[in-house]
């Protein structure tokens, strides 16, 4: 994926959409500061870019297939 699709911004309601949890799960998680998951202000609005989305779901998976042992 190009730079220019990580930096789209989603809505809040596309990103809750994206990870697959409640439009007010990412507000709490913003409020309580449970995870470092970036925010981007656009007036009052909180925009999601979605490189940052992303990478949130790649820091988080388990069990990855070990790359440098597919021969």
């Amino acid at each position: 994926m190009d730079e220019t699709n990580k930096n789209r911004l989603l809505t809040r309601k596309e990103a809750a959409d994206f990870l697959g949890i409640r439009l007010n799960t990412l507000a709490l998680w913003k409020s309580t500061k449970r995870y470092n998951l970036p925010v981007v202000k656009v007036g009052r609005l909180a925009k999601y870019r979605y490189g940052d989305l992303l990478e949130f779901v790649e820091q988080r998976t388990v069990n990855k297939p070990d790359v440098a042992n597919d021969n």
